[in-house]
């Protein structure tokens, strides 16, 4: 296995609107440029034993949050909930939850340069990975071509129509995006050493890579849009998956991007593909020499291959070009601004660095 393929590259990767032309510039020219707002699966009942705290962040990662509430407030790690990781290079708010009994030690956290509680409140059960609807992102394009604005606007009426290629963002690579390098090391060579969480996050990123693989040779394919016999399919009403027996019936619905097909995260309990399907996943994981056998210690999920565009706009300002729009938890922005921008809009992977010795 040459090591490069197993360093992220975005620019690997095909569009899906690649006949129609970007709009070019960049973004985080500023911290205020790129807004992240996370929309909650619930509100707090007012009532329990959490409390849940909804904080403004600029410059840091979710961790450093996380880390601060547990070093410096000395609240166990597993007491803490949040329903999602957010960026580091950007203006971000998002849900956090502790027991409630530290409560007085809240205030503490505003402390920690860029943090700000807008808002608190009590509820029953403790926030947890997922609990979230999706996330709402306001981003300024700086920069960017002329005509700019028609050619946003024809993109995304584009991706209305056809869904957005649900490719995993730099973010969850690393600097020079070379954490699946050190997840393939992990799955191949043993358990190694490190902090579990750690080893958890590199194996992920592996996954990850697996998946934008699998996504882009179905779009090389022309099977983007498409079920084959074997797929295991996504409703992306109720999010109930189904097993294509029949591609000929189904297809209709997935050009009307009301199923999706899915793709795999390994691991040892997840809906596996057949036929046909379990075909183009087996040519992936050969490309790297691997085996499903060797994510056992992964729960494994499937993820769609495209996801709805929502409440999408743009319009012309005087910092540039504003993008506003909903995503769906998981979905990465930097993959909708690549097809927009026709470019990697990070230039260099953005994700949080990880130190040698903690592997």
């Amino acid at each position: 296995m040459e090591p490069e393929r197993l360093v992220f590259d975005f620019d690997r990767y095909p569009y899906l609107t690649a006949a129609l032309t970007g709009t070019g510039g960049r973004i985080r020219t500023e911290i205020e440029d790129f807004t992240v707002t996370e929309v909650p699966a619930y509100a707090p009942s007012g009532e329990g034993e959490h409390l849940y705290v909804f904080l403004e962040k600029r410059g840091l990662t979710t961790r450093q949050v996380f880390d601060h509430l547990h070093r410096e407030l000395r609240i166990p790690e597993k007491a803490i909930g949040v329903a999602g990781l957010k960026d580091k290079h950007a203006v971000t708010r998002q849900w956090i939850s502790l027991p409630a009994r530290y409560a007085d030690r809240l205030p503490q956290l505003e402390e920690l340069p860029g943090v700000r509680i807008l808002e608190t409140g009590l509820h029953t059960n403790k926030l947890g990975v997922g609990h979230l609807r999706g996330n709402r992102f306001e981003i300024v394009i700086r920069d960017a071509v002329p005509e700019a604005l028609s050619l946003a606007k024809a993109v995304l009426l584009e991706l209305e129509r056809t869904g957005v290629p649900n490719y995993y963002g730099p973010q969850r690579f690393g600097l020079g995006g070379r954490n699946p390098l050190r997840g393939y090391e992990l799955v191949t060579r043993g358990k190694g050493r490190g902090r579990p969480w750690l080893k958890k996050f590199l194996i992920g990123s592996l996954q990850s890579l697996l998946f934008n693989d699998w996504l882009a040779l179905r779009l090389e394919r022309g099977l983007y849009d498409r079920v084959v016999q074997g797929d295991v399919a996504k409703k992306h009403a109720t999010r109930g998956e189904f097993l294509v027996e029949d591609p000929e019936a189904e297809n209709p619905r997935a050009a009307v991007l009301e199923i999706s097909a899915t793709g795999p995260l390994h691991g040892r309990k997840y809906f596996e593909a057949q036929d046909d399907a379990r075909a183009l996943e087996d040519e992936v994981l050969a490309a790297y020499d691997l085996t499903r056998e060797q994510f056992r210690a992964r729960k494994g999920a499937r993820r769609p291959i495209r996801f709805p565009l929502e409440n999408a706009s743009a319009a012309a300002t005087d910092d540039g070009l504003r993008l506003s729009f909903f995503l769906p938890k998981g979905a990465y922005a930097t993959v909708l601004l690549r097809e927009i921008m026709k470019k990697n809009p990070e230039g260099a992977a953005p994700g949080e660095e990880i130190a040698e010795d903690e592997v």
